[in-house]
């Protein structure tokens, strides 16, 4: 039993830094966006290329955290039979 509470807890863990790690990366994008005119369109080539790569670490860590969400409903549904 505790170590099922433990491993929750882990899996809590972890999903608020995963949720951390995006709302970072969205503010790096904000302001990389700002700090060109608004839009990705007025970006020089190589702001561009750092706000691709930030935007797909963004996605990636979204896809994280919607699997954990996923696992922690499971758990519950598991823990409320």
């Amino acid at each position: 039993m505790e170590d099922k509470k433990s491993d929750a807890l882990n899996d809590v863990r972890n999903y608020r830094k995963m949720v951390l790690i995006y709302e970072a990366l969205d503010e790096q994008i904000d302001k990389l966006i700002m700090e060109n005119g608004g839009g990705s369109e007025n970006m020089p080539p190589e702001a561009f290329e750092r706000y691709r790569d930030l935007a797909r670490k963004r996605d990636d860590v979204l896809n994280e955290i919607r699997v954990m969400e996923q696992k922690l409903q499971l758990d519950d549904e598991l823990e409320n039979e």
